[in-house]
């Protein structure tokens, strides 16, 4: 053999890896439930705190939360993979739920592609507000579409951009983000992500939880963005989102015939891709032509029965006999009132007598 010659090995495709049953985090009665100390004489189960007491109680008798998804052991597959429930176990996020393969959610995180069958709900089934609450924690608002997270309470132990790549480290895991914003020497991080479920996601699994420095996290939901661009930026990426929800539910026959139409009526020439075309360039030395190339349609008086499909190079036969067969209809209901019109004229009257002429003559006759 030759030195010149090469030997390709061909590598063998990776097997798809198959979801395993997923496991049981916690085994029953394994977590201890902790009774929050009573700070005031009533218990606001809103707000899911003494009412009466210091308003930083809610934070301050917080402890830290003692189980925690983790994303890579615990998924897999349960009896809603089987049933067809699309809702996500909400313990499977906190990493405390007992049931494993027999849960009837999943043990997956939420897929951004996959719509939710009721919008008024989150990604663990839990029924959604007209309004945010005070502190802005709980489940959320459905009047408007929230993908960031405020966590705060985070120890600092260098620059901004260390910090930065240790909320990355730990929030990555739960979905895809959009960008990550750290206030540095306030201990506050806004964490955006590209689907709202993965924030939803994120905002359980991430609760009381702590990142590298033993803090407990306090997470809640951001308020809207007060920056200009963003909104304009958000207010872009909803219209895109509704646009594209509806092309996906529209047959895409009657967009190319409603295209179709709307160039016929314009006087414009579709490409391949129902486009409308433009010239690529012009020469030097040449007046340029239109973008758009109009279509040379016949007179009404060169009309013939010869018109064919081709010659116009836009409507299918099918259509060409459609709108012949709506054009002869239109001639013969014009003709017809024509001759009913005809007929519901009355006779001029004859006038007798001395002869007076009619209104507006000149004539005595």
């Amino acid at each position: 053999m030759s030195t010149n010659e090469t030997i390709t090995v061909l590598e063998k495709p990776k097997p798809v890896k198959k979801l395993k049953p997923a496991r049981k985090q916690v085994k029953a009665g394994e977590v201890e439930r902790k009774e929050t100390p009573q700070t005031g004489k009533e218990y606001n189960i809103w707000y899911n705190k003494w009412a009466g007491g210091d308003r930083e109680d809610n934070y301050s008798n917080k402890v830290k939360s003692q189980t925690r998804c983790n994303f890579k052991k615990d998924s897999g597959l349960t009896r809603a993979n089987t049933t067809g429930i699309r809702y996500a176990c909400l313990f499977f996020a906190r990493g405390c739920c007992p049931y494993g393969w027999e849960c009837d959610y999943l043990h997956t995180l939420p897929d951004p592609n996959n719509a939710l069958p009721d919008s008024s709900k989150d990604c663990f089934a839990r029924d959604k507000f007209s309004d945010y609450r005070d502190d802005m924690g709980g489940v959320g608002s459905f009047n408007r579409q929230n993908r960031t997270l405020y966590v705060g309470r985070i120890k600092e132990t260098g620059p901004g951009p260390e910090t930065e790549e240790v909320v990355t480290r730990h929030f990555k895991e739960w979905g895809e983000i959009e960008r990550i914003r750290v206030l540095q020497y306030r201990s506050v991080a806004f964490v955006t992500y590209v689907s709202e479920f993965s924030a939803q996601f994120a905002k359980e699994a991430m609760a009381c939880q702590s990142l590298d420095n033993d803090e407990i996290l306090n997470v809640r939901w951001a308020t809207e963005d007060p920056n200009p661009v963003q909104k304009v930026a958000e207010k872009r990426r909803l219209e895109e989102i509704g646009q594209e929800a509806i092309t996906a539910r529209m047959d895409p026959r009657i967009v190319d015939a409603m295209r179709a139409v709307r160039a016929l009526e314009d006087g414009d020439v579709l490409d391949d891709e129902g486009e409308v075309a433009e010239d690529l360039r012009f020469g030097e030395g040449e007046d340029p032509e239109p973008k758009r190339r109009r279509i040379e349609l016949p007179l009404p008086h060169e009309v013939t029965s010869e018109l064919t499909p081709q010659s116009l190079g836009l409507l299918s036969a099918d259509t060409m006999e459609g709108l012949k067969y709506f054009a002869e209809i239109r001639k013969r209901n014009a003709v017809t009132s024509a001759v009913v019109n005809a007929k519901a004229v009355p006779p001029k009257p004859l006038t007798a007598g001395l002869g007076v002429a009619d209104y507006g003559s000149d004539e005595e006759d």
